[in-house]
This record gives C-alpha cells, structure tokens and sequence, in this order.
C-alpha cells in the first residue's frame, strides 16, 4: 500500500466523508503536495437556522473544526512516521497576515478545489460535488508527493441569486452569472460585521450559517437536486 493509499485508508477509518490531492506552488518551497479532508456537518443542525444562527450550530462549529485538526495531526504524524514532513493548517484560524484579519494561512477551499472536490459558491462558500456547502476543510501540506491534480473548477451557480437575497448583511453582490476563471466576491467586512452586531449571545458573533441554510445545493429541504 503506497502512503497516498494509506492516507486515505486512515482518513476514512477517523470519519471523513471525502478527501483529495492537490498540487500547488504558492504555500512553501518543497511543501507543494496538499492534502484536503471534509467532513459533512448536520443536516438537522443546519435545518434549525432561521433568520439567525442557533447555539447548536455554533457548538457544532467548533466540534467539527477541532475533530478536523485531530485528523490532520493523525495524518501528519502517519506521514512523519514515514520519513516525510508536514505542516497543517488550521480548520479556522485567522492569522490577520498583510492586514486582512478574514485570511488564512492558507485557503482551504483553493485547496479542496484544486484536488477536485468541489468549487466555490457566489457565496464563496466551498461546494462540495456530494454535499454542496455543508461540509467544513482541513488541509495539510507535505513534502511526500502524492500526485495530486492542480485544476480550478468554474463557478457553477449560474444564475441562481438565493444566497445574495438571503443574507441580512448584503454581503454577498448580486452577480448574475460570473465568467469562466472568475472567482466569487464576498465582502467578508460586511458580513463580520453584521454577525458582531446581531449574533453576539450566539457563540460572540463569529457563525452565522443563513447563506448555507438558503442555499438549493444544500439539500435542505426535500428531494436533493445536486449530485454529480
């Protein structure tokens, strides 16, 4: 069994309901092989979202984010038990770098798109090919090449505005369809902002959870509508 195989096999024995590789070359010098992992979050969970977050959903938050951190440490160690290097990256950690307090180290949906597991929503939610938004990432970078993909999918929300009309920060522009290679805007200031405003008794104004609540590709309510 090679490692890419191993990976996988331990992957799934923690829980994950997907992963992928990818291979990109703006992280760091010999870390350019990604690792993605998803894992799906509650359906009922996400049901209960109205016109604002619930306390479940933001305790359900921060479980999945740190099962997704003990998986990536899993991963890792597997990794450097067998001569090769790692560096994960936070399932939700802001690092405020250049100025911009909403980036990353790190995005985890470039990653995920990248290793072909989904693309990015007009709400610049990453939408997973089964499961649509309601998923969160882990991504890992490693010196071990496990030959990874490294192409971009389009936009494939056509024009579809739900998510644009549903958000109570106006966050997310009007857009009615964006070109091939274009990527999805959200003004991530906005919508900061709102959730401090609105949501403070609810996990202190850092989840909201309404654009995947209102988004088709979610599933939420009846027959899906969305499987590759």
């Amino acid at each position: 069994m090679d490692m890419r195989e191993q990976i996988e096999q331990l992957a799934f024995q923690l829980g994950v309901c997907d992963i992928g590789f990818s291979k990109v070359d703006d992280f760091k010098e010999g870390f350019e092989n990604g690792v993605s992992i998803v894992v799906k979050l509650s359906d009922e969970v996400l049901r209960e979202i109205s016109d604002k977050p619930t306390h479940s959903y933001f305790h359900h938050y921060r479980t999945v984010n740190t099962f997704i951190d003990q998986c990536l440490l899993k991963i890792g160690m597997l990794l450097e038990r067998n001569g090769y290097r790692y560096v994960p990256i936070g399932a939700s950690q802001s690092i405020n770098l250049d100025g911009n307090p909403f980036q990353g180290r790190y995005s985890h949906k470039k990653a995920a798109c990248l290793a072909g597991l989904g693309s990015i929503g007009k709400n610049v939610l990453f939408l997973h090919r089964v499961h649509g938004p309601k998923v969160r990432l882990g991504t890992l970078f490693t010196d071990c090449d496990l030959g990874g993909s490294h192409l971009f999918p389009d936009n494939p929300c056509g024009s579809c505005q739900i998510c644009a009309n549903a958000c109570p920060a106006m966050a997310i522009p009007h857009v009615l369809e964006y070109a091939s290679g274009q990527l999805p805007q959200l003004d991530a200031k906005a919508c900061s902002d709102y959730m401090k405003q609105h949501f403070k008794m609810i996990g202190r104004g850092a989840v909201c959870g309404i654009c995947i609540r209102n988004c088709p590709k979610a599933q939420l309510d009846g027959t899906p509508i969305w499987l590759d």
